[in-house]
């Protein structure tokens, strides 16, 4: 298991920019039986250890020598270049089960695209689970090699996870498939054509209004003698 060595941190000395000035990152642990607490990490830690975990698995988080079992539960990051900002350690139960999303991982090549020209399309980047935390795995790996023509599908039922780790969405809905290449040109010209029918049906409009016009003239004016 991942382990993150972190360290209890006086908020009222240790500010979060100072923190973030000198190579830490601001943290707070909290979760079953713990009060928050709040922490610092080395910012290179914490960076190799959520490469190595991700946000969905278990790690250990060393504080001062004593360790948790904790889910990096939420992350702040900087708006332009991404960096840390501050991290949220979740210590969960053992006994009750969470809910969380786990991201998908597409694999190999889908021969649909290469033989047909097909796009392959992707309904989703990550799926909501349920289960104890102990056995949520970091990612679900998806393979597309058996999409060969556009009926094929993987639906979410198709999916390897934990026996004990449930999909909280319908096992039916579709993953990934193959779609009819698109044909830019074509959509363009679709999407020109209603307008210009739209032009024509007010020529002809225009048209029927002038000759009902002439209509109404002529009665007016009485029969030709």
């Amino acid at each position: 298991m991942t382990i993150i060595k972190a360290k209890v941190r006086d908020e009222s000395k240790e500010k979060n920019n100072f923190l973030r000035k000198n190579d830490f990152i601001p943290a707070v642990l909290y979760g079953e039986g713990i009060k928050n607490i709040s922490l610092k990490i080395n910012a290179k830690d914490f960076e190799e250890a959520h490469k190595e975990a991700g946000e969905s698995s278990l790690i250990t988080l060393e504080v001062d020598g004593q360790e948790f079992s904790v889910l990096i539960h939420q992350i702040a990051r900087g708006p332009i270049q991404g960096e840390f900002l501050h991290i949220d350690f979740y210590h969960p139960s053992t006994k009750k089960k969470v809910e969380t999303e786990i991201p998908l991982v597409f694999e190999g090549e889908a021969p649909g695209v290469k033989e047909l020209g097909a796009i392959l399309e992707k309904q989703f980047y990550e799926l909501e689970v349920k289960g104890l935390a102990k056995d949520l795995p970091k990612e679900i790996v998806v393979n597309v090699k058996s999409l060969k023509t556009f009926e094929d599908k993987i639906l979410i039922k198709d999916l390897k996870i934990p026996e004990n780790i449930v999909f909280l969405k319908d096992p039916q809905e579709i993953v990934a498939h193959l779609a009819q290449p698109r044909d830019i040109e074509k959509e363009l010209a679709e999407e020109e054509k209603p307008e210009e029918v739209a032009e024509e049906g007010e020529e002809v409009k225009e048209g029927e209004e002038a000759k009902e016009g002439d209509k109404l003239e002529k009665q007016k004016e009485g029969p030709k003698k």
